[in-house]
């Protein structure tokens, strides 16, 4: 309608039956449009749950092992993180600590390290061995696929 009063634009919109709204505030002259305001509000709440529903959530798996968990047992949980990276899980891998094992922290440390080596063709390292009271995390992500 190009450039129009204040007035004028609320005479309009009052005779359209439809509300008067600013879309460009910081324009000069500000941008205001006319339209059912209800109306746009409903459809963007749609949009929004279209968008939501179509949302991927990612699932965080965990292994817990100890520092004294032996190559089998270690064998046997790097196949079930293997199998969740190819599926796109997450893998949070745990050492729990007992006792006087905490001032033994390198074992764990080399553990995560040799789980990190053997699932780098499938997984990344999301988040690095840190410690978190008597627990040391990695988290893994799932390699991004090639296209």
């Amino acid at each position: 309608m190009g450039l129009v009063s204040l007035e004028r634009a609320l005479e309009i919109a009052s005779d359209m039956g439809m509300d008067l709204v600013e879309v460009a505030p910081d324009a000069s002259p500000p941008v205001c449009r006319v339209m059912d305001y209800g109306k746009f509000q409903y459809e963007q709440q749609r949009k929004e749950r279209k968008a939501r529903k179509n949302q991927v959530k990612v699932e965080i798996k965990e292994i817990q092992l100890k520092p004294k968990t032996d190559d089998y047992h270690i064998g046997f949980k790097l196949k079930q993180a293997r199998e969740w990276l190819v599926e796109g899980m997450k893998v949070r891998v745990r050492v729990r600590f007992r006792g006087r094992e905490i001032t033994h922290s390198h074992l764990g440390r080399a553990t995560l390290d040799e789980i990190k080596t053997l699932l780098s063709d499938v997984a990344q390292v999301e988040q690095s061995p840190n410690m978190e009271g008597r627990d040391m995390l990695m988290i893994l992500a799932p390699l991004a696929e090639k296209k």
